[in-house]
């Protein structure tokens, strides 16, 4: 689903459920923020061809938290891409990304999917890809999850933060989030910007009444 000139909303299905990435790109390259779980980098070729987007033109995937519908496809796109790709994350959720420490809510699995992360993010830095992309950091759902804040299209990629159905937030979803006040705190921050587009990797878009709705939150 297209949300502006260069912002595309990616479904891959998984199991009977479809997850959210989001694609950016201009001329020189395309970023993805967020990676499917294991097995799904053809998923995404597939879906990043739809919209006419070579995934040879892939450098950058930025990581909005370690879990492993998130970071599912990593290893898989690092081997694919080698030196070309450049990995970004929160520097608190990096660890886990890494497999220095177990997966906080997957550690049950044998062999969780990991990945070197290149660059450790903060909150309030900005990269400059694709028209400025403003790092927005909001744990709660896990310590480093973050959300990034798209200037160009004023799009808000929300992560796990929030969840939408049918178009409407339906806020914290609270049997996979860590920590509950702190992930209210967390979406205070969010009234601090213009807001027309949010994507929630877990329901998709809302562009209707956004403030009024984070504000119910």
């Amino acid at each position: 689903m297209k949300i502006s000139k260069g912002v595309e909303i990616l479904d891959l299905e998984f199991n009977g459920n479809i997850i959210h990435p989001t694609l950016l790109w201009d001329q020189e390259m395309a970023v993805l923020i967020d990676t499917g779980f294991p097995g799904q980098m053809e998923d995404l070729r597939v879906a990043m061809d739809k919209v006419g987007v070579s995934f040879d033109n892939l450098k950058v995937v930025i990581l909005t938290h370690q879990d492993i519908d998130h970071i599912g496809s990593l290893p898989e796109i690092v081997r694919n891409c080698g030196s070309n790709i450049k990995v970004y994350a929160h520097e608190l959720d990096k660890p886990y990304i890494q497999g220095d420490l177990p997966l906080l809510k997957d550690a049950h699995i044998a062999n969780p999917p990991k990945g070197k992360v290149d660059v450790a993010l903060k909150d309030g830095q900005e990269l400059p890809y694709c028209g400025g992309i403003r790092v927005i950091h909001t744990p709660g759902h896990t310590p480093g999850h973050i959300s990034l804040y798209l200037k160009q299209s004023k799009t808000l990629v929300a992560g796990d933060s929030m969840y939408s159905v049918n178009g409407t937030l339906g806020g914290i979803h609270v049997p996979t989030t860590l920590d509950i006040k702190v992930a209210r705190q967390s979406l205070k921050k969010y009234l601090d910007f213009d807001i027309e587009s949010v994507v929630c990797y877990h329901g998709g878009l809302c562009n209707v009444n956004i403030k009024e709705q984070i504000q119910k939150f």
